[in-house]
């Protein structure tokens, strides 16, 4: 993100918006990194239309409380954190995948290691307002799980571990809450 990018879709999809690509930013690409006051989730336009910041520190600069309750710190902090723990997985490109997920608003894409013994699996709902569900339908073989096999989906954001059998499972993301998965796949 640039003092001179605030697209639409932040313009107007408040702090759900701003976790969403922030965790596709973090965990899709090999580097990344954001333009102060993202962390608060500043969404105002110079004027209607433009993709300019309000107030942006092109020309000026502004002291921040990143300790606000608006504030997406805390998770800005957990995906650096993710990344250190998945460093294999996450700092180059050739293992990332996307795969099927039902649904226009849900994606669903997985960074590995070289050897697929460290997998993450990112689903994400792009809709920043309304909840989304649906079954994923996921590439295993490029995983490094067999077919019908029984693993573990543990998510990264909030410490909860799932049990999944085979490509096909269920999946609801409600932006309101949660706007993503970050998924440590591991076999039984």
């Amino acid at each position: 993100n640039t003092p001179d990018i605030l697209n639409e879709y932040l313009q107007r999809g408040g702090p759900p918006a701003f976790r969403v690509r922030a965790v596709l930013a973090a965990l899709t690409c090999p580097s990344w990194g954001i333009y102060s006051g993202y962390e608060l989730c500043e969404n105002v336009a110079l004027r209607a239309g433009s993709e300019e910041y309000l107030d942006s520190e092109k020309y000026q600069y502004r002291p921040r409380n990143y300790l606000a309750p608006t504030s997406i710190a805390p998770l800005l902090t957990r995906l650096n954190e993710i990344r250190r723990r998945h460093r294999d997985a996450l700092w180059q490109l050739r293992t990332l995948r996307f795969h099927h997920v039902d649904g226009d608003q849900l994606l669903a894409v997985s960074r590995m290691d070289d050897v697929r013994e460290d997998v993450l699996l990112v689903l994400a709902n792009l809709d920043p307002v309304y909840p989304h569900e649906g079954m994923t339908n996921l590439d295993l073989a490029a995983l490094g799980i067999p077919w019908e096999a029984t693993y573990e989906a543990h998510d990264e954001l909030t410490d909860t571990t799932y049990v999944w059998t085979g490509p096909r499972n269920y999946v609801r993301l409600d932006p309101a809450v949660q706007p993503a998965h970050v998924l440590h796949l591991r076999r039984r």
